[in-house]
């Protein structure tokens, strides 16, 4: 299938706007450049909290979202995107208001520390303490712990997928579920999906290789907290809604992930949105295969917590 149309439109606007070679780039550069689609008038909720807890590098920031419905409510930990060098609290804001709405539930968003100042796994060290304080205080929050859920998009995808293996394999906190956008699984750039959506489709190779190795410094790394994909026993992990993109070079590495899972007996609701390229999501109330794609993750994710089902 060719690109959405809204998609294509967006991507014209990008292209006509040329970026310098990225051995050329600087991450504090490329963070000044860096906006998600948001929305000028952000979608309102009825609290939007500051809040801030010790976390393994000094204080760690969170932002706290509350639905208008009373409590107790599913929690959800949300993990930004931007590749381990970009993104913050306020690029992922519309995403995080939305599902605190949708779900609903109580969103506790994750100001996780950024490389190639804070290197991995300092971004895994800062998702885990968050994700354990929300569960021992979750009660505090108005949330039900028992519904606790990490999620997130692109490398905040792929932290959510790495909290879920470690609180597993340290027997707590238990998660419910895993929402994992177009999430980051291995740090292979030679799959088919690389090669024929790697130029020119927002999210590029050497974008990915630019990135993983300010994250790592050794981007050929195979170690699971980095690359969930390969974790030898994925058995006991908790329910997957696992969201794909057609013109997304981490296609096959998501679709992997997912059937790896399936095949460990985990239930997965996994989706691969024709027409759509990497972080499309964030494109919410302006280009109608986000708005579909969310509505899509909303009811998968529901229809989890109310009861074990796989597709």
């Amino acid at each position: 299938m060719s690109l959405d149309p809204q998609i294509a439109a967006l991507m014209q606007q990008l292209h006509s706007q040329p970026m310098p070679p990225w051995s050329e780039m600087t991450p504090e550069g490329l963070r000044v450049g860096y906006k998600m689609a948001s929305a000028e008038n952000p979608e309102p909720v009825a609290e939007v909290r500051e809040h801030s807890i010790p976390g393994p590098g000094g204080e760690l920031s969170l932002r706290i979202y509350r639905p208008e419905r009373e409590g107790p409510l599913p929690v959800l930990v949300f993990f930004h995107g931007g590749g381990f060098v970009m993104g913050d609290l306020d690029s992922h804001d519309n995403l995080a208001r939305a599902f605190c709405n949708a779900l609903p539930a109580v969103v506790v968003a994750v100001d996780y520390r950024l490389a190639p100042e804070h290197r991995f796994p300092a971004a895994v060290e800062d998702a885990w303490t968050a994700t354990c304080w929300v569960a021992l205080h979750a009660e505090a929050l108005g949330a039900d712990v028992s519904r606790l859920i990490v999620g997130g998009d692109s490398a905040g995808g792929n932290l959510a997928a790495v909290i879920a293996q470690l609180a597993c394999a340290r027997q707590g906190p238990a998660i419910a579920h895993q929402m994992l956008l177009y999430p980051v699984c291995d740090t292979n750039l030679e799959r088919e999906s690389y090669r024929r959506y790697g130029q020119g489709y927002f999210l590029e190779t050497e974008m990915m290789r630019w990135m993983l190795g300010h994250y790592l410094g050794d981007p050929q790394t195979r170690d699971t907290r980095v690359c969930p994909l390969h974790t030898p026993d994925l058995r006991q992990l908790p329910p997957a809604t696992l969201m794909t993109a057609e013109y997304d070079p981490l296609r096959e590495e998501g679709e992997e992930y997912a059937e790896r899972l399936r095949q460990a007996g985990v239930p997965v609701h996994g989706h691969c949105y024709p027409g759509a390229i990497h972080g499309f999501m964030s494109f919410l109330g302006m280009v109608g295969l986000a708005d579909r794609a969310f509505a899509d993750t909303v009811v998968a994710v529901r229809t989890a917590l109310s009861g074990p089902s796989s597709k």
